[in-house]
């Protein structure tokens, strides 16, 4: 783990407001968030001049051919192989190449599309913003108007300095309302609830924690946000950080972290995990097919990961199977140790099966992400990994409304399985298996995507 001092001065203070809608509508257009950012069969992007630099008009099927020219290099953010009873975070920075947001901006502005620059400063994102998250899972309507009063608590390990300043520099960038500690819409505290009695500072984790924080922001604007900080990366302590946001009020708890499975995983079940009436989410794990914990755990969401992109097609985005390389991709698989949970029927496994549902975690296909703190603290970056998925899922369950008090919210999902309430993900691969579904996408479930990915709340609210 590497420490460090930050590069960049902390952004203090209450977000910067435009300063008129012209300005803000600039701004909005700059970031992709206009309809042309948008464009599906039925519309092209409109002739417009922004800051002197010209869209033209260019159909949606111009735009995905030139997305699907997406390459990018990365970095894991976190230690990537953690030692026996430690989780690492599954944060993935891009640090070259064009990621898919690039290649789209490029093909509506007619220019070659530019590459990222790993260690300069960057202006404006390089990855999708707050409307693309909430277009592609049908989530524009619920993110502007639920979420108020609803709590998404982002459990991580070590503390980020940056961490409310880095927040409060994304939501201003993209026009969302302030979340500050003074409005009491964000809080940070340590694993014992302590807001003075922090961890140690880690830039890897650092870069974690603004990715959740920055998720939670794009898919529900509305939400208060409370950061448990784990003082270190062990199961223990990030479990016990669960139990802190629990107790503090969280409704529902988002984990981007994840190692491998253990006899022990059984007993953190019912020490960490297991809390009827939260919605609790854990990325499913970012090195292709194979389970991890907290994944495996029967009381949590398990969140796969996929590849998003812009399409000709009538909801105007396409997902499939997240998957890089053979040790690279979204991760998957039968547990060798935790019980299949009841509403889990899938017959090929006879223990807790990973995924449950997913969401965008290639890194081609990326989020922008703000982060100034430490080595790696440039301003914006993308990044990708099912780190950005979990807190996704878990701001879709806020959008959704309180969980029943008796309910283990991971069962909604299975209530709406084969329904428009999810965008059943039918193609890619995370890597070779036994059993076919535990590693390849199909009509239904899957290991890789489980049901598949939002399409609006529905499938995320008690029956």
């Amino acid at each position: 783990m590497r420490t460090s001092t930050p590069d960049s001065p902390h952004i203090r203070g209450r977000r910067r407001r435009l300063g008129s809608a012209a300005a803000a509508t600039a701004a909005l257009v700059i970031a992709g968030l206009g309809t042309a950012a948008h464009a599906n069969a039925d519309t092209t992007a409109a002739s417009r001049t922004v800051n002197h630099t010209v869209s033209h008009k260019v159909s949606a099927r111009t735009i995905a051919a030139q997305v699907a020219k997406a390459h990018v290099r990365y970095e894991k953010a976190c230690a990537a192989t953690p030692k026996k009873g430690y989780a690492a975070c599954n944060a993935l920075r891009v640090t070259g190449g064009t990621t898919a947001f690039m290649e789209k901006q490029a093909a509506l502005k007619g220019i070659t599309p530019k590459t990222v620059s790993p260690k300069a400063s960057s202006d404006s994102p390089t990855g999708y913003g707050p409307s693309d998250i909430q277009s592609a899972y049908g989530l524009t309507d619920a993110a502007s108007s639920n979420g108020s009063g609803e709590t998404v608590a982002i459990v991580d390990a070590y503390d980020d300095p940056n961490a409310e300043s880095d927040l409060a520099a994304y939501r201003s960038y993209y026009g969302l309302p302030d979340c500050t500690t003074d409005n009491g819409c964000f809080s940070k505290v340590g694993q014992t609830g302590s807001t003075t009695s922090l961890p140690t500072a880690d830039s890897g984790w650092a870069g974690e924690i603004s990715l959740d924080l920055d998720m939670v922001s794009a898919t529900c604007p509305n939400c208060n946000i409370l950061l448990v900080e784990a003082k270190s990366a062990s199961d223990a302590n990030l479990g016990t950080a669960v139990n802190e946001a629990v107790k503090l009020g969280a409704k529902f708890v988002s984990n981007s972290y994840g190692g491998s499975e253990s006899s022990s995983d059984t007993s953190y079940d019912s020490k960490y995990y297991n809390h009827p009436g939260v919605a609790i989410t854990a990325s499913a794990g970012d090195e292709g097919y194979g389970a991890e914990y907290p994944a495996a755990s029967k009381y949590v969401t398990a969140v796969g990961g996929t590849a998003l992109k812009p399409s000709s097609g009538s909801r105007g985005w396409t997902e499939s199977v997240w998957n890089t390389s053979s040790t690279e991709g979204t991760g998957s698989g039968c547990s060798a140790y935790d019980a299949k949970p009841s509403w889990q029927t899938d017959s090929g496994c006879a223990k807790r099966m990973i995924a449950d549902v997913s969401a965008v975690a290639d890194p081609a296909t990326g989020v922008s992400v703000y982060d100034t703190y430490g080595s790696d603290g440039t301003g914006w970056n993308t990044y990708g990994g099912t780190s950005a998925s979990s807190p996704v899922i878990a701001s879709v369950y806020a959008l959704a409304g309180t969980p029943g008090s008796s309910d283990h919210p991971a069962q909604y999902p299975y209530n709406a399985a084969g329904t428009s309430a999810l965008n059943d993900v039918t193609s890619g691969s995370n890597g070779s298996c036994s059993t076919s579904y535990f590693c390849t996408a199909r009509s239904g479930y899957d290991g890789p995507t489980g049901w598949g990915t939002p399409e609006g709340t529905d499938a995320f609210r008690a029956s």
